[in-house]
Formats: C-alpha cells, sequence, structure tokens
C-alpha cells in the first residue's frame, strides 16, 4: 500500500506497531533499533484504557501522544528517544509510521525491497535520573517467552521449514471434480492480506480456463481478526477485484469473511471519530467504484468449550440477530447477499462440536441465520478428521465424520445427521426457492409451548422453531429443544394473513426426530467416540396441533395446512 503503487498520500495507509507490556509499568522511553527501510516520520502513543486489541461500544477511549513522542526526522540506526519527562504507568504502545526512507539493506532493483518499515528490534522503558534505560520488554525467540506485539501487516513469505506434515491440502481439481460440490458452482476464497493479486489473478484464471463453475470470489480471510485497519483492507481488496474483473466482469466478488465479533465491530478512531470497521470499509469501496457484490462473515460464538454448553445454547438466536443488525446498522447492504461462509460452535476443539449439542448448534444457527434474512450457510467441518484437546480441558472438532487412528473406521458424528435432517427433510432438497417465514414462541403455564406464524423470538427460550414452506407447498418446521432435562409440549399453530382464525396441519403430518434415544457419546480423552450413533427416527402423526420434543432434541414437521 505503499503511494509508489495507489497513488495516495504517503500517510494515507499507515503502518503500526502495537507492544503489550503485560501490565502496567512507569514508561518514559523507546529504544527503536530500525532496519532498512526505516522511518522518517512516526509518532509514539499511549492507551489510557484497558485493552486497545478488544474494542467494546461503551469504551470511549483512544490513543494518546506521549508529549515528546513526535520524529519528523528520523534517520534510522539505533534511535532512543526520551517520550516525556516523568514516567507514564501504560500497559499499551504503539508506534505509528507514515513515512519511509525507501532504502534497502542490500543493493537491488526491485522497488519493493524499498519501501514500507522494517524494524529489528524495540526496547521499551524508562530512563531514570542517572540516565539509565530500564527495558521493560521481554525478549525471546518464542511467542511464550517475549512481551507480545501487534504489527499492521507482515510479508507473505514462507519459508521450506514452516511446511506443516500434519495438514493436507486437496488441490483445486480434486475438489472441483469430487462430489463435496455436488455438481453446484463453488464459492471460491481468495488471499488478499497474506497474498498478492498476482496470485489471486493466477488461481482464478486457472480454474476459468478448466471451465470449472465459479458462484462468487471471497476476497477474504478475516481481516478484523488480524486488526487489519478497514481503509488498508479495502485498498487491496479494491486492487484485487480489480484485476479478477479484467479476466470476466461477470464474476461475483465479495466478502470479507469477518471474523466473529460480539455486539459490534469496532476499530481504532479515525479523524472523524468513526469506529465502525464495516462502515469506513464499505465507504473506501464505494469511493473506490470497486464491487462488493455480496457480504461474507463467520460465527464461531463460544471460546469456552471447558464449560456447561447448556446455556450458551440458548444464546444463539439472539446473539446472531444483534450481529447481523449491527452490520445492517454500519451499513451493509440488505440487497446483496449475506453469507455465512463458515460457522461452528467454537474456534476451538472441545466436546460440545461432536456430542449432541454440535448437532443443536448446527441447526440453530442455519435456520436462525435464514430466518433473519441471510443467503447461504457453509459448513465448517466436512473433512474427516481427529478429535483435539486445544484448551487442556475437553476434545472434540469441528468435523461430521471422525477418523480412527488404529481402524480405517468412520464414525457418523450428530453434526452429520443434523446436517441430514436440515437439508433433506426440513427443507427440500431441489433447485428452487424455499420460502422462509418467521415465528413466535409462547410459552404457556403449563410449560408447553404454542408457536405461530408471526415475528422472530428475542427471549432466550429453551425451544426454538422455524418455518418453511417448501416448493412441493409442504410446511415444514425445523423445532429445537434446547434443554438437557426437560420434554416440551409444542402447540403449532398458523397464523396465516386473511385467515379468519389460525390454522393447523390437516391429515397425515411426517415427524422426524434426533435425540439422545439416537446418539451418545463416549468421552475418553483421544479415543472419544459415539457408542450410540443412528439416525433420525421416522413416524406419521395424525394431524393435530400438539407434539412432544424430547431433551436435547431436534424436530422436523412436515405436513400440509389448511388452505
Amino acid at each position: 500500500l505503499d503511494s509508489h503503487f495507489t497513488g495516495e498520500p504517503e500517510d494515507a495507509h499507515r503502518q503500526w506497531v502495537v507492544i503489550d507490556l503485560g501490565a502496567t509499568k512507569p514508561i518514559n522511553a523507546i529504544r527503536i533499533h530500525w532496519a532498512a527501510p526505516y522511518a522518517r516520520q512516526f509518532r509514539v502513543e499511549y492507551w489510557p484504557g484497558d485493552d486497545p486489541m478488544h474494542l467494546h461500544p461503551d469504551d470511549d477511549d483512544d490513543w494518546q501522544p506521549f508529549a515528546r513522542g513526535n520524529v519528523n526526522d528520523g534517520d534510522g540506526g539505533d534511535e532512543l528517544i526520551r517520550l516525556a519527562e516523568r514516567p507514564r504507568s501504560v500497559q499499551f504502545v504503539r508506534i505509528v509510521m507514515s513515512h519511509s526512507s525507501r532504502t534497502g539493506g542490500q543493493p537491488s532493483d526491485d522497488i519493493r525491497d524499498r519501501l514500507g518499515f522494517a524494524i529489528r528490534e524495540i526496547e521499551l522503558g524508562n530512563l531514570d535520573k542517572g540516565g539509565r534505560f530500564h527495558d521493560r520488554v521481554r525478549h525471546g525467540h518464542d511467542r511464550h517467552r517475549q512481551t507480545v506485539i501487534y504489527v499492521s501487516s507482515t510479508d507473505p513469505w514462507h519459508r521450506a521449514e514452516d511446511v506443516d506434515f500434519s495438514i493436507e491440502q486437496p488441490g483445486l481439481d480434486f475438489v472441483f471434480r469430487s462430489a463435496l460440490t455436488n455438481n453446484l458452482p463453488v464459492l471460491v476464497p481468495i488471499g488478499v492480506l497474506y497474498d498478492t493479486p498476482e496470485n489471486a489473478v493466477a488461481e482464478i484464471q486457472y480454474l476459468l480456463r478448466r471451465n470449472y463453475h465459479l458462484e462468487g470470489i471471497e476476497m477474504g480471510e478475516e481481516p478484523d481478526g488480524q486488526w487489519a485497519s478497514p481503509e488498508d483492507y479495502a485498498a487491496l481488496c479494491t486492487a484485487v477485484a480489480r484485476q479478477l474483473a479484467s479476466l470476466n466482469p461477470n464474476l461475483k466478488l465479495g466478502g470479507p469473511s469477518l471474523q466473529n465479533f460480539e455486539d459490534q465491530l469496532l476499530t481504532w478512531s479515525d479523524a472523524s471519530g468513526n469506529r465502525s470497521w464495516m462502515n469506513r470499509f464499505l465507504k473506501y469501496i464505494r469511493r473506490a467504484g470497486a464491487r462488493f457484490d455480496f457480504f461474507s462473515f463467520e460465527f464461531y460464538p463460544f471460546d469456552n468449550v471447558c464449560g456447561d454448553p447448556a446455556p450458551h445454547l440458548l444464546k444463539i438466536p439472539k446473539r446472531l440477530g444483534a450481529m447481523m443488525t449491527s452490520l445492517r446498522q454500519d451499513g451493509v447492504p440488505s440487497d446483496i447477499p449475506w453469507l455465512m461462509t463458515e460457522f461452528g460452535y467454537s474456534v476451538f476443539g472441545g466436546r460440545p462440536e461432536v456430542d449432541i449439542e454440535g448437532a443443536l448448534f448446527n441447526a440453530d444457527t442455519v435456520g436462525a441465520f435464514l430466518t433473519l434474512g441471510g443467503g447461504k450457510p457453509y459448513l465448517y467441518g466436512y473433512e474427516p478428521n481427529y478429535l483435539q484437546d486445544e484448551l487442556k480441558c475437553s476434545w472434540g472438532n469441528l468435523m461430521m465424520l471422525q477418523l480412527n487412528r488404529k481402524s480405517d473406521q468412520v464414525n457418523r458424528l450428530s453434526t452429520y445427521y443434523a446436517a441430514q435432517l436440515i437439508t433433506k427433510e426440513w427443507m427440500q432438497p431441489v433447485n428452487e426457492s424455499q420460502e422462509i417465514f418467521p415465528i413466535t414462541i409462547h410459552a404457556t403455564n403449563d410449560g408447553a409451548h404454542r408457536v405461530t406464524r408471526a415475528t422472530n423470538p428475542k427471549s432466550l427460550t429453551a425451544v426454538t422453531a422455524y418455518a418453511v414452506r417448501r416448493p412441493d407447498k409442504q410446511w415444514a418446521l425445523l423445532a429445537i429443544n434446547k434443554n438437557p432435562k426437560r420434554t416440551a409440549q409444542l402447540n403449532v399453530e398458523f397464523d396465516l394473513p386473511g385467515a379468519k382464525q389460525p390454522a393447523r396441519f390437516i391429515g397425515k403430518v411426517e415427524l422426524i426426530q434426533f435425540s439422545r434415544q439416537q446418539y451418545a457419546w463416549h468421552a475418553d480423552g483421544p479415543n472419544g467416540h459415539p457408542i450410540r450413533s443412528l439416525p433420525p427416527t421416522h413416524f406419521t402423526h395424525d394431524g393435530s396441533s400438539s407434539f412432544e420434543l424430547p431433551p436435547y432434541s431436534l424436530t422436523v414437521l412436515r405436513g400440509n395446512v389448511a388452505n
């Protein structure tokens, strides 16, 4: 994003380094060991609040400059700067760099060797009255022993020794020719922040030449989670989008595959005080005239895989609804498709993902997303995998099929059956439109739940339900009982427009149900596995309005409604 390529002023895309000292320390000096190129203009700031890397809507803190933190004529080398007369007690310090020396470490004709900023080492601490410098940074060769340092960008390079031999990377042809695509166009991701436009163009050009059907190109790799500036990421997306559009103007381009967030997606304030990451990203995209044909984000709401999952499951619709409402308020258009391109219980492996809760989570997330106006949800975890214990408390993984280290046996997990129930029983598996209808759930005094077609539920009820009118004109309800101990009684009414009174199912009602009667998980560390893994039960029910939902269960009710 140097002005050499963008044509923008040098300070349009300032780069930064944030030092997290782990606790407040007395700071009045910094020594920067510059490499080449170095910053000719930069400033050093401190954060007066709690945590600048994880912002909340009720925080109004902002970066503050040290009294002597502005440098306008830096000349590189090992630069010791006294930031203030008296030490200030701070935890987070930021270096903001705006003008590069454009010098290289060795002779080169490649302009890229002379752009940007390079720092060898940073010392941060205080100068005492005797002029002695006390460094508060822990220096080490791995992330566990050194002070945490955040940077705005790094070079997209890889070394041979960085290869992870525990990971398999399927080739593009393998994926496109496999049954994974279900003979449908594929949404293809490309790198932006950690790749180059040339690589993205080469990948898509390869796919187009082989006549593979592409649904769209997702330009994104969780930029908000990498603390990328919205303007920086928008500039990169603009450059990539223009080159891709030159290959084929009909390609659908979108992104940015936002990482999961709570309440509101915030970043540090710009000059106008705007802290909305997505709002500023979209403003840049529109000013640049770049393509933005769809919006994508990820949903992994729960970091705690060690605790009881039951309270977490109750929060799914409300939490997802709050996210989507916030994004609309930030300016994400409603007239383009919204794609949830990854979702799962947690980014960490844990038992809730492989036990019955994994099925409940996936079904509730899909139902809530579609009812809230989402376009397409993409499940993460199609490939068979092994159990992991990332937080050292619970073994699990985001997967539908479990590999066995001692045999060729593959275990079908609860999420496998949930996927079948959603795509083959609730929805009709045909290439036609399915009508989603909002509902309201009322808990009655006797413990029953009454479902009517009305507005979206907002309470943390243990029962959620989602209604669809299928192409075959049948009505189907996906009902989820998230209470691990109590059976729920569901009374169903259809409050249809123009009807004088609520309608009910008539004739035979198909009931497809999945609960602990079909699935049970045996926790045994890395050898954990299902001891009962059966498909959902199918039976018919006489047309009525009352249905029983077992504890921790998924139920599809499907039938006709009086016209």
